[in-house]
């Protein structure tokens, strides 16, 4: 039995599906209390992570469990993990590319992760760690701008390689289904580097219509942010890529070498999600 946290997200929507197209026949999603799931056939258990003493009955029966962790500090991992580890084999980890490198200790979301596969680590739980770039699909929080106004305005962040979150589910549905992949960190990026601005440009080009991208001074956005009532932590994380990290440079080969197919170019995604667009 496969166990994917993260269920109803943007990665986690596509393991279950990947797991579903490969034959996969044990397969359990972990949804929160009232969440819908669109998946049939997928066994469905009720869960949260921030509350790990009710866990046990969605990992029993569990061996390998597909771990997102989708909170601004590492509080209560150790408790999940030693749940995990009471019922599970394995873990496949969602984390970060930029784990290990000279921005990490300047950049919460960096900071984040690398504790967490420390604690994975300690558990001595076997586990493969999915380090991904930064993901196509946060362009959605650009919708209501581009259907408003044609203008997304935000701070400018580097470019990196955006990774489609169908590659990354791609790799772990891999990983999750094969032990040769136990011990190792996958590096997954896109095909390309591609700034914000050019992102605009390839969604702009999907929908047929000319948008632009309007920079945002940090303080700026910081105040908007906070006087939206965003908690002060979350803003801190959601901008530290503005204020942290520069151009990114690197493109690896790691999801062609695991699926045996080249990832998405950030312009097939925007084709593929011009709707979310309109």
């Amino acid at each position: 039995m496969i166990l994917v946290t993260g269920a109803t997200g943007n990665v986690g929507r596509h393991v279950l599906a990947q797991l579903r197209e490969a034959g996969a026949a044990d397969v359990r999603a972990l949804v929160r209390p009232g969440a819908t799931h669109p998946h049939d056939g997928v066994d469905v258990a009720t869960g949260r992570l921030d509350h790990p003493d009710g866990l046990d009955a969605a990992l029993t029966g569990v061996g390998t469990v597909f771990l997102v962790w989708p909170f601004l500090t590492t509080d209560g991992a150790p408790a999940v993990l030693k749940a995990i580890g009471r019922h599970a084999q394995r873990v496949v980890y969602l984390s970060s590319i930029g784990v290990g490198g000279p921005e990490e200790p300047a950049d919460p979301i960096f900071t984040l992760h690398a504790d967490m596969e420390r604690l994975i680590e300690a558990s001595g739980l076997p586990h493969t760690v999915l380090r991904s770039d930064t993901l196509a699909s946060n362009t959605l929080g650009w919708a209501e701008q581009i259907r408003g106004t044609g203008v997304v305005r935000g701070p400018l962040t580097a470019a990196t390689a955006v990774v489609d979150p169908r590659d990354i589910a791609a790799v772990a549905v891999r990983a999750l289904t094969d032990e040769a992949h136990v011990g190792a960190t996958h590096l997954l990026t896109g095909p390309e580097v591609i700034s914000r601005p050019e992102q605009v440009e390839a969604i702009g080009a999907a929908i047929g219509r000319e948008l632009r991208f309007e920079e945002v001074p940090v303080p700026d956005a910081r105040a908007r942010m906070l006087a939206d009532g965003r908690p002060p932590a979350l803003v801190d994380a959601l901008l530290s890529a503005a204020e942290n990290r520069s151009t990114s440079t690197l493109v690896t080969s790691t999801v062609e070498d695991v699926t045996g197919s080249p990832p998405h170019s950030f312009a097939r995604w925007a084709r593929d999600h011009r709707e979310a667009f309109r």
